[in-house]
């Protein structure tokens, strides 16, 4: 077959381990044959992060808003055991954390839903789309080990040279200290993200914090988000037949458990972090969930939910076989090219990532998985393929 012609590049940004690994069999089995790529590359990965001081990871942001779309391979955010292993300067911030604050988004990661996989959840009948406010909090925290006996006070100097100070705890020994920061304008474009997707899929918002506890921070949130909603989208919402509420985070998990689902469930940066990968393991597996950026301006970032795969890559370098999923990273690439196609006019383009993507989902239904999957089937008796063997599948797929 001929291969589709693209017109504009997307920014492809490369990660690490085994999912470094898996995207370039992506590349090589679902792409190459059917696509004629242009991307503008970016290698993410802590060697070539470490050797740049992070300003790779800087540029690739600045390039997806050059471009309008990305697509991004799982990287690693360093801790201390990482330092050693990989020889790297400092610890490097997360680079996802690093991106969204650059481009200001809001992350909705969503289930990948196959017939004969049934969510460990009995009364989910519907995907939950978790919206999460990519912008500061613990992401770009600032951090100190405190040493010995002292004071930690929190200052804010104003630009007249007023200020504002309140202490924070008068330490009577060692400990630690953290503080977070979040603005109103990012809060606010969060908000409206979550209300125009929400619009777009015919779903309710449930918006979830903890102002009883952190009064101004999240009750911040609660009140922008009130606001934006009272001001700009409640007539709309009440015409549609849809709602939006408010409710602590503790019991939004029960309501959440609960449900039938079929909502969008907008949190803080930090709890969409820990959410996602709750509903996408309920609903199968961390592997079985999309994940996009979206940037108030129309700009977008498609990646997988998932981390690095570090113990399948230690297999993987030992010679030995693996079986990794590479469902949520394929959707990734498929997401970004279906995205790029749109933009573009260029229908073969949004109609071949709507192609693989169907691929995917027959080769799950039929009974070929990794090894994930395996015990989740159904009325199925699954096949457990390697990560090769299933992406071949997939092509198989694709070609009839």
């Amino acid at each position: 077959m001929n291969k589709v012609q693209m017109t504009t590049p997307i920014v492809e940004i490369d990660g690490d381990e085994m999912t470094r690994v898996l995207w370039q069999w992506i590349k090589e089995e679902l792409i190459h044959p059917f696509i004629d790529l242009k991307t503008e590359y970016y290698d993410l990965g802590l060697p070539n992060r470490d050797r740049t001081d992070d300003q790779v990871t800087v540029d690739a942001a600045n390039a997806i808003k050059k471009y309008g779309v990305g697509v991004k391979c799982a990287t690693i955010t360093p801790n201390e055991k990482r330092r050693e292993e990989y020889k790297i300067k400092e610890l490097w911030k997360s680079p996802n954390a690093t991106i969204r604050g650059i481009l200001d988004g809001t992350v909705f990661r969503a289930p990948i839903l196959v017939d004969q996989i049934k969510p460990f959840v009995r009364t989910w009948k519907k995907p939950i789309t978790i919206a999460r406010h990519a912008y500061g909090d613990v992401y770009k925290g600032t951090e100190l080990r405190i040493p010995g006996r002292g004071k930690a006070e929190l200052l804010f100097s104003a630009e007249d040279g007023s200020e504002m100070r309140e202490t924070v705890y008068e330490f009577e020994g060692a400990g630690v200290l953290q503080a977070t920061y979040n603005k109103d304008s990012s809060i606010a474009s969060f908000a409206r993200a979550c209300f125009t997707y929400a619009l777009s899929t015919h779903q309710d918002v449930w918006f979830s914090a903890k102002d009883t506890i952190s009064k101004k921070y999240d009750g911040t949130f609660r009140a922008i988000f009130e606001k934006v909603y009272q001001d700009e989208f409640k007539r709309i919402f009440e015409s549609q037949g849809i709602s939006y509420f408010y409710t602590l985070i503790d019991d939004a998990v029960a309501r959440v458990i609960r449900s039938e689902g079929g909502f969008v469930w907008a949190c803080k940066n930090y709890d969409g972090d820990v959410m996602s990968d709750m509903v996408a393991t309920a609903f199968g597996s961390l592997a079985m969930m999309t994940s996009v950026l979206v940037n108030p301006n129309g700009i977008y970032e498609y990646e997988a939910a998932h981390g690095t795969v570090t113990r399948h890559y230690y297999k993987y370098m030992k010679g030995e076989e693996t079986s990794t999923n590479p469902v949520a990273t394929i959707f990734a690439w498929t997401g970004a090219l279906a995205k790029r196609g749109e933009l573009d006019q260029n229908e073969p383009l949004t109609e071949i990532a709507a192609k693989i993507e169907k691929a995917v989902i027959k080769t799950l239904e039929i009974g070929y998985c990794t090894k994930d999957l395996e015990g989740l089937y159904e009325g199925t008796e699954p096949i457990v393929l390697n990560s090769l063997e299933f992406l071949l599948e997939i092509r198989k797929n694709i070609s009839q």
